[in-house]
């Protein structure tokens, strides 16, 4: 197995032509990912790279941790961006890598021009302590506290 990474991916891609992209896609499966993994497999690359554990993750997100194991592995999934944007959080992601992670999940990313989501990026950048604290901030400016599952007021 000869995994590439994606500048290499890039490359061959720059001097491929559509008609032999079954024959790409054969001679690199290993490198591709299959796209319902890869939220789970970029948050767990992230989250090895910052030395955090996603138990650790979970309780600071303060979503149920057999949930967020749930979310993870794929095999639940939530139409809830604010669950998403939780883990994110707790996940200590800058604003970027969580425009990434909802993009890989296949939500809409953080819309400056929306007031709640421009404040959440704000957040993302200045990083207060918990999710707690991210809630006040929401609240104080009147908006709706990052919701965790379920109906909430």
């Amino acid at each position: 197995m000869n995994e590439k990474n994606t500048q290499e991916l890039e490359s061959i891609l720059g001097s491929t032509h559509s008609r032999n992209f079954d024959m790409f896609r054969k001679n690199n499966k290993e490198s591709l990912l299959d796209e319902n993994d890869a939220f789970s497999i970029y948050v767990k690359n992230l989250l090895k790279a910052k030395g955090l554990t996603q138990q650790i993750v979970f309780l600071k997100a303060d979503i149920p941790e057999r949930y967020g194991y749930k979310l993870l592995s794929g095999e639940k999934h939530t139409k809830q961006r604010d669950i998403i944007l939780r883990i994110c959080y707790a996940a200590e992601f800058t604003s970027e890598e969580t425009q990434q992670a909802l993009k890989k999940y296949k939500m809409p990313p953080l819309y400056p021009k929306l007031p709640r989501d421009a404040l959440l990026l704000i957040i993302f950048n200045e990083r207060p302590k918990s999710i707690i604290d991210v809630n006040s901030l929401l609240k104080q400016n009147g908006f709706s506290p990052l919701r965790t599952s379920g109906l909430q007021e």
